[in-house]
Order: structure tokens, then sequence, then C-alpha cells
């Protein structure tokens, strides 16, 4: 028992013991993973592995940042947890801090990125009710074919992948589907006088990192205010200098009505997301008409100011921008068979992998493994590649030989 509660043991007993007790959820790679620090994670026999999944950009600052680290061990040592019965004495520093930081009025502070995406569409009904006149139990959200925002029952109401959606029904009513980076889809489905808001993900992460074309993201914005719609941006994966701007609706100068953010905005510590908008939307929210018991905790707004200040000190989005451009220009240049597409923002890529003697991305996947770099593929086809903003020109240099190498073992 000692042995466990320590944590001292073998990568395959850690690994049986997962799918022996655990759920299966998941399907993980073949690597147990035991210690990380900045770009490097290590597994229990001491090998090193470069991390290009970042825990699907959760630790854009890289793993255990020591100020980050910092200060949640200093807060944990002071107070932890009070829930919103009372005021702390952290919270409303968070808040001025995250509204000043992101340039809107007003915060709402929850955990996971779901729940984020849960109260933005909790507040753009409110919103559609109180403010746009819609008739009670008629407001519609606009979501886009292909999208990724979580896997609750309301938010895989909005999905169209049949992983998420099969044997769950039924569904919540109320979502319009059309399809992505589709501006004439939007402006039909936008005209009808139920719509409250349109909920997007700036890139596609999850479906395997589709960017849209470019004025996508302005001609939304124009769309929506034309017909009093509200512009919900799901930054959960793209915001926070992962694409190599603060936020990827920066890259064409739009703000969003509502922003959902999440995964980085705790460096990877604990669970913190955030809704914000201006007092016009979100006052439309009463005392005792939505929460959290975790939410905005005294822990996670430390944590979540030390995160937000690292990306801004140490020029994340700047770094994510040059890195990216260099990653790309990379593998473009390689002309592998098995290469199809290169992809991307910033440090979000994507590569469409072209299926060559029955290999597939998973077998790229574990052959990567093998040699010291880790990403995993999404949708059989597609290998996402997103390390932490951090990541040095060696360690660029480094990874990018490494993934040349194993393309080239097929």
């Amino acid at each position: 028992m000692s042995t466990l509660v320590h944590g001292h043991i073998p990568s395959h007993e850690a690994m049986e013991l997962e799918e022996r007790h655990g759920a299966h959820n998941y399907h993980p790679l073949p690597v147990v993973l035991a210690k990380g620090e900045g770009v490097h994670l290590w597994d229990p026999e001491g090998r090193r592995y470069l991390d290009f999944l970042s825990a699907y950009s959760a630790v854009n600052q890289g793993h255990c940042h020591p100020r980050i680290v910092k200060a949640l061990v200093d807060q944990a040592q002071v107070l932890t947890l009070t829930s919103r019965a009372f005021f702390n004495n952290v919270l409303g520093a968070y808040e001025r801090f995250v509204t000043d930081y992101f340039g809107y009025g007003m915060v709402l502070p929850m955990n996971t990125g779901v729940e984020g995406d849960e109260t933005a569409c909790k507040l753009a009904r409110k919103w559609g009710y109180v403010k746009k006149g819609i008739a009670e139990n008629r407001a519609k959200i606009i979501v886009c074919e292909g999208n990724f925002h979580g896997r609750t029952m309301g938010i895989i109401s909005a999905s169209t992948d049949p992983d998420c959606t099969n044997g769950f029904g039924p569904f919540l009513p109320g979502f319009v589907k059309i399809p992505y980076n589709d501006l004439a889809a939007l402006e039909a489905a936008a005209a009808d006088p139920e719509v409250c808001a349109f909920l997007v993900e700036p890139i596609q992460g999850e479906a395997g990192v589709f960017v849209p074309d470019e004025g996508y993201l302005k001609g939304v914005r124009e769309i929506c205010t034309r017909h009093s719609v509200l512009f919900i941006a799901d930054e959960v994966q793209t915001g926070i200098a992962r694409t190599g701007r603060l936020l990827c609706c920066d890259h064409e100068g739009v703000r969003p009505d509502i922003l959902i953010l999440g995964k980085a905005l705790s460096g990877g510590l604990l669970p913190v997301s955030a809704v914000l908008a201006d007092a016009e939307i979100m006052l439309v929210i009463k005392p005792g008409e939505h929460g959290s018991t975790f939410g905005g905790n005294p822990l996670a707004c430390k944590v979540a100011m030390a995160a937000l200040q690292v990306v801004t000190d140490e020029k994340l989005a700047e770094n994510a921008e040059r890195q990216g451009r260099r990653f790309r220009e990379h593998l473009s240049a390689l002309q592998h068979p098995m290469i199809g597409l290169v992809r991307g923002k910033g440090l979000l890529n994507a590569v469409v992998v072209t299926p060559r003697e029955g290999k597939t991305a998973w077998d790229v996947c574990v052959a990567l493994k093998e040699n010291g770099l880790l990403a995993k593929p999404t949708h059989d086809h597609i290998i996402r590649f997103a390390p932490p903003l951090v990541i040095t020109d060696e360690q660029m240099d480094e990874a990018l030989a490494i993934i040349e190498k194993t393309f080239n073992q097929f």
C-alpha cells in the first residue's frame, strides 16, 4: 500500500490499475506520466518526453510553472474555499483583474470549460427573454456542425458528433445547427427573431484544428450585431495566447458579447473557468439563478491571476506566433506521403495523416511516443500538435527532428 500512496509503481501496473478500477471513457496512449516541468514530462521509469498536447491546451504556461505553483501553495495555506454564501477577500480582486485583463465589465467564475459553456447558454437565453423580448421557452441558440463544447447533457444537445450523442438522448431543444465557416448559413439562421445567440469556436479544435476563412469572425460579429444576436466565443482551448494572440478573436479584431475561458486560465493546476460579458448582459441573471460551490474560490482566484500574469510577463502569445509559424513551415516542407495537410494558428496545429500500408494517425502517435514526443490523434486521421507556449527554439528543433524522423519510419 505504501508504494501506491507515494506513487512509486511501474508504468505497467499504473495502466493495469486504471483499466481495472476506472471507467473506460478514455482511450489513452500507452504511456504513464509521473512528473512534469515546462515542456517536458517523465514516466515512472524516468524517461523524458516532449509534451505536444499540453493537456488539451490547459498547460500553456508549461507544467508546474514555479510562479503559479507558489501562488497555489501560498493561498492553500491560508484559505481555499468559502462558497459564495459569503464574500471572501480574494474574489473581488480577481474579478477586477480578469475583467481589466480581457476588457469586459463583469465575470461569472466557474470551474470547468463545459460549465463555462453551459453558463453562457443560460445567460444568453435569459438575455433573450429579458432584453430581446423572445417569448418564454422559445429562445434558440445557433451552433456549428463539428463543434466541441464539452460532454454534459445540455451541451451535447448542440453536438453533431455521434460519439458524444449516441445512446444519451433525449436532448435539450433549442439548438439550431449550421455548417461551420458559412456566413450565409449564419445570416439565414440569425434572421429568426427567436434566436438569442450564436455559440462558436474561433477555431474548431477537437474537430481537427479547422481554421475558418479569413474574415469569418468579422462577418460573425457583423451578422450578430445586425440581428441582435449575442456572439458567444468559446475560447476555452483557443484563448490565453494559444493561437499567437491573447484571444483567437484578436486576430480579426472582434469582440464577442460573451467570452468563455478555461483550461490555461489556471496554468493546469486546478479547474478554473470564466464567463465574461458586460453588465447589460451579465446582470440578467439574479441571485439564486446560477452558481457553483467551487466557482470563485480563493485558491482558484489566486492561481488564475498568477497564470495570466505569466502569459503577459513571458510574452507567450508572441512566442506562440513565432514558434507556430516555424512548425508549420517545417512540416509543410517535408512533402512526406503520409502528411496530407498542415494547418493551424500559433501553437494550435494539426497534421492530416494519409493512411499508408494500414498505418493511421494512432500508429504515428505511438511511434512519436517511442521517439520521445507525446501527441494524440483526433478523429482517427488527424494529429493535433500543441506544445506549452514556453517552448524554446532548441526544444522546437528537437521536436521537429523527432516528428520528421518518425514519419520517415513509415
